[in-house]
């Protein structure tokens, strides 16, 4: 399933301009194939990103993946004609686009749905949270006659 569809382009853009970018033949039509390939190359970036988060393939696909999906995908359509020069506009998308889901990769942004990376296991995990802290160096843990100073 993909996380955009043609129709989000064509609510961005004009189809004109949309078979302006795909029709290589000049059949006067869009080209679906190359439409679809677009997408699917943004949502692979997408998924590239946000993997090591999310359960992927999001679905429901939450509004601000199907966002991005158009905005990466409007700049693949650009760059696969060379004749072209990339619209500022579609520039900025783009690379706006690529440092919010370099922020949702880092942890920095949430895509506000639950969808854990991996399952919970029941077993115990590791946390960076210093309220969690069970040793530290210089004081005796809890229940234990010794400390961390000696390793």
């Amino acid at each position: 399933m993909s996380y955009s569809t043609q129709t989000d382009l064509l609510n961005r853009i004009s189809e004109d301009d949309l078979i302006g970018l795909t029709d290589k033949t000049d059949a006067g039509e869009i080209d679906t194939t190359i439409v679809t390939r677009a997408i699917a190359d943004a949502d692979a970036e997408i998924d590239g990103y946000c993997g090591s988060r999310y359960t992927l393939p999001f679905s429901p696909v939450p509004v601000m993946i199907r966002k991005l999906s158009v905005d990466i995908a409007m700049y693949n359509l650009y760059g696969l004609n060379p004749t072209l020069e990339i619209p500022e506009e579609i520039q900025a998308r783009y690379d706006n686009a690529v440092r919010f889901l370099r922020d949702v990769s880092s942890g920095r942004v949430s895509l506000g749905v639950d969808a854990p990376a991996e399952p919970e296991t029941g077993l115990p995990q590791a946390t960076t949270d210093k309220s969690d802290r069970i040793f530290t160096l210089g004081k005796k843990s809890a229940g234990s006659a010794g400390s961390l100073d000696n390793y």
